[in-house]
């Protein structure tokens, strides 16, 4: 039953709390051990906390899972967890996740603090409304960022804020064009919100915070300033071809409805993004951390 609890918490997903690292590497303190330490705990928290916010998504959504081509197979929906065992399941490791996030520090419990509650907010309200949905995804990506910032006393600036919050509402809208194309007719059925949404304003939108990204990062790398020794953002400018590309093939990934499965894995299953994402990393770790 404990790998039904864990499978329910959804560790592949919890790739998305990389972004609790960024300010480690771009500060330029990847290599200092303490916050290093830090940094990884910081990590840890939040992937317990994002597996609470799935365990609690499933339990609000069980009925409209059950008729989802594959999400029916997950631990609640499919009945291999049990409802009252996971409410239980999800209490514990809340509450042991908030402890320890105090440990940290109080602030750090505080954005944790925020983002289970934003996420709470997203399971019972926010998901309910197009646009809305996606934008509290996406500020759940801020306080990731904030998060990592606090537990090392790093300042996250504006410039990065900006370009994480305008490429989490792209890969939001992606989710939604891609749960669009999957579920057809029975969009209602499977996600109450979709019938809300129309393909046309989705792939519009998605357009337009895609362009906004590549905009926002191009603008960080030429005007963005920083408080590091070894690089400047300006620096960063071989990355763009790599976050263009990246763009691109996101797209072409969410337009495989064939596929019964979410923009996140089939990112993580498709050979030619996590080749271009290396890239980008490999480019971004010489630039800060070699002279």
């Amino acid at each position: 039953m404990l790998l039904e609890i864990i499978r329910a918490m959804r560790p592949h997903q919890w790739v998305k709390n990389l972004f609790v690292l960024a300010p480690l590497v771009f500060a330029e303190r990847a290599l200092v051990a303490e916050d290093f330490l830090r940094a990884a705990v910081a990590f840890g928290l939040f992937s317990a906390l994002s597996g609470c916010v799935y365990i609690l998504n499933d339990i609000v959504d069980v009925e409209g899972d059950r008729l989802h081509p594959t999400k029916r197979r997950r631990p609640i929906a499919s009945g291999r967890l049990p409802l009252p065992l996971a409410r239980f399941a999800l209490s514990g490791i809340l509450l042991g996740t908030v402890v320890a996030s105090f440990l940290v520090s109080n602030d750090f419990a505080a954005i944790g603090l925020a983002y289970f509650t934003l996420n709470v907010g997203y399971s019972f309200s926010f998901k309910h409304v197009p646009f809305v949905d996606v934008m509290s995804i996406a500020s759940g990506f801020l306080l990731r960022l904030l998060g990592g910032g606090v537990a090392i006393g790093v300042p996250i600036t504006p410039w990065i804020l900006g370009v994480t919050f305008v490429l989490a509402l792209y890969l939001g809208l992606g989710k939604r064009k891609h749960e669009l194309l999957q579920a057809g007719h029975r969009a209602g059925k499977q996600r109450k919100v979709l019938d809300r949404y129309r393909l046309a304003h989705v792939r519009h939108a998605m357009l337009a915070s895609g362009v906004a990204t590549a905009a926002a990062y191009t603008a960080y790398t030429v005007l963005g300033q920083h408080a590091g020794r070894l690089f400047h953002p300006r620096d960063l400018a071989w990355t763009i071809p790599s976050v263009l590309f990246g763009l691109w093939r996101f797209n072409q990934l969410t337009n495989r409805a064939e596929e019964g499965r979410s923009p996140t894995d089939l990112m993580l299953a498709d050979k030619i993004f996590l080749a271009n994402l290396a890239a980008w990393a490999v480019i971004v770790v010489l630039v800060i951390y070699v002279p």
